[in-house]
């Protein structure tokens, strides 16, 4: 394992019915919120009533922010950032999945922020031009989608609608104070939504279980927890919409996978890198990016880490090894996934996104100027090639 730091302050309120303390807490914080959740929200507004008339009765006034949209903009944020000032609030709050998450974050910074609210976002992966945050507005986030665990980490994901780059902004201060994790909150998703952000918790823990660092004993295991837990829970949920006991176990996994346990000190996520173009230059759910990515990503590069995928076969996918070459194990495993993702009817091929293949080439061109390094090598273990990914991209076809 690599020398690492760990730090992760968030107060989680977890549970069925735990949306009633949502006033209690949002006093602890400050007087007058920024609600920030979706320019489309009629399907919750019954839950933004009930949020703004929790905080109203324990003395918290809200502003309403509703302007972000699926893969929030760096525009949307500054108009944040501008609602802030005129109203003077003085803390946030995320309201909806991660999109409404990370643009609740990236307005809490920019409220703080000196200079374009681009500059601190990593859009180059060489570290050229950034000035990460150190300051933001305290943040509560209230999450109505298992994915992105966006509510108990420090970084968030927004797109520049003038260059469509797509990438992330980090720092300690992007910290929630508390986040109220309500399962109950996640019944009325649209079956497509939930398998979309199953899939996005897979991805989290996959990147690092079959591309991140050796010797992570303690890492991979948790990594295999989180992924057996959506491989056995994403189909209940796709049964019985209103099983919250199924919605409270991937919900509780969405946060595992990007709460900082399962994966310090270790790397960067290259297939999030490819996914991000994707959802950036056509607007896919970023769920429905990964689930393109993954299979294809798998069946290229497996000759690389033969041990990793034989492992994700056995101790995730449940496949006995008997009678089966490593080869045979490690193609069951990958085809074991791709039918779980299939199965929840989320994309896995470019053309079931209406992504052309003739894109290719530039998909990859953006991938390399926004996310791979001054070598022009995408950071994993080990490294990828533009050759390499055009290669993975042609194979989701």
């Amino acid at each position: 394992m690599n020398n690492f730091e760990f730090y992760n302050p968030v107060k989680v309120v977890f549970g069925p019915g735990e949306i009633a303390k949502t006033g209690d807490e949002a006093a602890k914080i400050g007087k007058k919120a920024l609600l920030v959740t979706y320019k489309e929200h009629d399907f919750f507004q019954a839950l933004i009533d009930l949020v703004c008339s929790l905080c109203g009765g324990s003395g918290v006034e809200v502003v309403p922010f509703y302007e972000i949209t699926a893969n929030p903009l760096i525009g949307q944020a500054q108009k944040g950032v501008e609602a802030c000032n005129e109203h003077g609030v003085d803390f946030i709050i995320g309201l909806g999945g991660g999109s409404a998450m990370d643009a609740a974050k990236a307005i809490a910074a920019g409220v703080k922020y000196d200079g374009s609210l681009w500059q601190m976002v990593a859009s180059r992966h060489d570290g050229s031009e950034i000035k990460f945050p150190h300051e933001a507005l305290p943040m509560m986030m209230i999450p109505t989608l298992p994915a992105t665990g966006s509510e108990m980490n420090c970084c968030g994901v927004i797109t520049n609608e003038a260059t469509t780059e797509k990438s992330y902004f980090w720092d300690p201060c992007l910290y929630p104070v508390v986040s109220i994790v309500d399962p109950e909150l996640t019944c009325s998703l649209p079956g497509y939504q939930s398998a979309c952000g199953a899939a996005d918790t897979i991805s989290h823990v996959l990147e690092f279980y079959i591309n991140g660092l050796e010797d992570t004993f303690l890492n991979n295991r948790i990594q295999e927890g989180v992924m057996q837990t959506c491989f056995e829970y994403g189909p209940k949920v796709l049964e019985d919409a209103e099983d919250v006991s199924a919605r409270s176990q991937l919900q509780w996994a969405s946060i595992m996978a990007q709460n900082g346990i399962s994966q310090p000190g270790n790397g960067w996520t290259p297939m999030h890198q490819i996914g991000h173009v994707l959802s950036a230059r056509y607007n896919i759910a970023h769920g429905a990016s990964l689930s393109i990515v993954m299979p294809a990503w798998m069946k290229v590069l497996n000759h690389k880490r033969p041990e990793r995928y034989e492992t994700f076969a056995t101790n995730v996918c449940g496949i006995s090894p008997e009678g089966k070459t490593q080869q045979e194990l490690v193609d069951a495993g990958i085809a074991y996934f791709e039918n779980f993702l299939r199965d929840s009817g989320v994309p896995t091929t470019l053309s079931e996104a209406g992504i052309p293949a003739a894109d290719i080439e530039d998909i990859v061109a953006d991938a390399v100027r926004i996310s791979f390094g001054p070598d022009k090598m995408l950071s994993c273990v080990p490294p990828v090639s533009p050759e390499e990914a055009v290669t993975v991209l042609k194979t989701a076809v």
